[in-house]
């Protein structure tokens, strides 16, 4: 009873929230002056972090002419969204991740699971071919082999990912996975999910030996570092976006505030992407476009349980996911994670969901508010009404105590001391709430590229899986932004960037066995051999230099 009045006064409380925004909802952003004959640039990238980073890495490399302008907000580096401690980095491949596998009418549909997978190979061979041309340095400072287990308890559970295995095995891009029902089997394993475990409870797990643990901060340091050589580009931190208008001319102007001085200023631009995590949304409204009014956001955030006792890290090389609970969003999905930062290992717990309205971790608490207006006000909470469960499930997450998210974690580490723990805040997501015209109401839990109309304005939302998928993200989006010279003049230097560009790996096992060797050797990860010459066994790679070329690859 003391629950159920729990989660009620939550609802309530979250309603409170929502008519408080309308109340509050802004005003429009500032008008900036322009000149005509002020200087443009070619594009301006509000935000710092790896999709940012990724883009201008590309844009440098395929048109170095062009003048690049980024801002940050803060005075570092993917300080928020990127950052290794504000993420789980997951180098998502479907692997483990059971909730990109849904099952309908007995039937498992691994359509996104093989996307996915797809889209990390690409992440792979874009960052290969950086590390071989030296943008980045010592691959194990920003990606470390780490097998991948999906586990779970219970019949049904068992009985569904037995399925997914059966499902997932015919397809090339999964070959190699292992299943097994064996308890022993599993503590060779990872055997901190196995010991203190109940001998009778039926347990069942998948792992992929070619999977890997991402540090996504580093990337983007390490690319922007990089793109700071470039005389073309121009990185400000501490200056504040607050403006965007549409100059008569076509082109834009970006304001925005010198946080250490004060100053205000702006500048024009051809073109500009918005990469600032959760505030993108915001950010899309000062535009004015009419195509930006269709979106809406509600903010989640994450903690997680650290240890880096050594005798619980040494024991533990593998990141766990386990079944989503209902309503959950893909983000809040339990694994028990070996992560690499700093060059130290951890091994971390969770998530487990917060809640601000803040749209990132260092954002303001009005930027809930700040983006509430009347265009999206009604689909926001005609959002909330329709995803009740994911209502109860915030709620609940929010009334959690220590005990009852150590209790979670015992599920996972039967043997876990709580002493060994500490919880560390996480980053914030923002789900995105859609209202396209003609359209029911949807929240989105993946992400999505926006280009405006005219081609002029991009951004990327959502929550996961941005990161990990970042390059094939942006490559996505400037074959929408740019048919033409992608067809054409950058064509060439694509297909260098990305050998397999084009191409579906899951229906070329040779082409996804040399893509593999090439991206493994370069960076230190494990992988199978497919089909052909199939072992199910990992090949560990010997390192070679930065500089080093599959034969394949010209």
């Amino acid at each position: 009873m003391k629950r159920s009045l729990k989660y009620t006064a939550g609802i309530i409380g979250l309603l409170v929230i929502i008519f408080l925004i309308y109340l509050f909802r802004p005003t429009a952003s500032n008008t900036i002056n322009t000149s005509t004959n002020e200087p443009t640039v070619n594009i301006v990238l509000i935000g710092a972090g790896i999709t940012s980073a990724t883009l201008a890495t590309y844009l440098a490399e395929l048109q170095p002419d062009w003048q690049i302008r980024m801002y940050e907000r803060l005075d570092r580096i993917a300080g928020d969204t990127s950052d290794g401690w504000n993420n789980a980095g997951t180098g998502h491949s479907g692997f483990m991740e059971m909730n990109y596998t849904s099952e309908k009418d007995g039937q498992i549909d691994i359509t996104q699971a093989i996307e996915i997978a797809h889209q990390f190979e690409i992440s792979k061979q874009f960052w290969a071919y950086q590390l071989k041309h030296l943008v980045l340095h010592q691959s194990q400072t920003f990606i470390n082999p780490v097998p991948h287990i999906a586990f779970v308890w219970g019949k049904d559970d068992i009985n569904f990912l037995a399925k997914r295995y059966a499902a997932m095995i015919k397809n090339p891009m999964f070959y190699g996975m292992k299943y097994s029902t064996s308890a022993e089997e599993m503590k060779s394993w990872a055997p901190l999910i196995i010991e203190g475990r109940d001998a009778k409870q039926p347990v069942a797990a998948t792992r992929m030996d070619i999977g890997a643990d991402v540090n996504y901060g580093e990337i983007t340091r390490q690319l922007v570092a990089n793109l700071l050589k470039h005389p073309n580009f121009k990185l400000q931190t501490k200056a504040e976006v607050n403006a965007i208008s549409r100059n008569d001319d076509g082109t834009w102007s970006v304001g925005f505030k010198n946080l250490t001085t004060g100053e205000d200023s702006h500048i024009k631009t051809r073109l500009i992407f918005i990469g600032a995590g959760g505030a993108t949304i915001k950010l899309l409204q000062y535009t004015g476009l009419e195509e930006a009014k269709q979106y809406a956001g509600f903010p989640v955030g994450g903690e997680f349980l650290v240890t880096d006792n050594p005798e619980v890290v040494n024991r533990h090389t593998a990141k766990v996911y386990g079944k989503p609970a209902l309503g959950a969003p893909p983000m809040s999905v339990p694994h028990i994670d070996t992560r690499y930062l700093g060059g130290k290992k951890y091994v971390l717990f969770g998530p487990f969901a917060t809640y601000a309205n803040k749209f990132l971790k260092y954002g303001s608490q009005l930027d809930l508010f700040a983006a509430t207006n009347d265009s999206n006000i009604i689909p926001i909470i005609a959002i909330g009404i329709k995803h009740l469960d994911l209502v109860r499930y915030l709620v609940s997450q929010l009334m959690l105590n220590d005990e009852e998210r150590y209790q979670s974690l015992l599920e996972y580490y039967p043997n876990a001391k709580k002493a060994d723990w500490q919880l560390v805040i996480a980053g914030q997501r923002v789900q995105i709430i859609k209202n396209a015209k003609n359209k029911p109401v949807t929240l989105q839990f993946g992400t999505e590229t926006f280009i405006s109309d005219d081609k002029t304005v991009f951004g990327l939302l959502g929550a996961s899986p941005g990161a990990s998928t970042s390059p094939y993200i942006m490559l996505n989006l400037l074959e929408k932004a740019f048919p033409d010279k992608v067809k054409n003049q950058w064509n060439a230097k694509l297909h260098e960037i990305i050998p397999s560009y084009g191409q579906y790996l899951e229906q070329n096992p040779t082409l996804l066995n040399q893509i593999r060797r090439y991206t493994s050797e370069i960076l230190g990860l494990n992988y199978i051999v497919t089909q052909q010459e199939q072992t199910n066994q990992p090949i560990k790679p010997k390192q070679q230099p930065a500089n080093s070329r599959c034969s394949f690859v010209k």
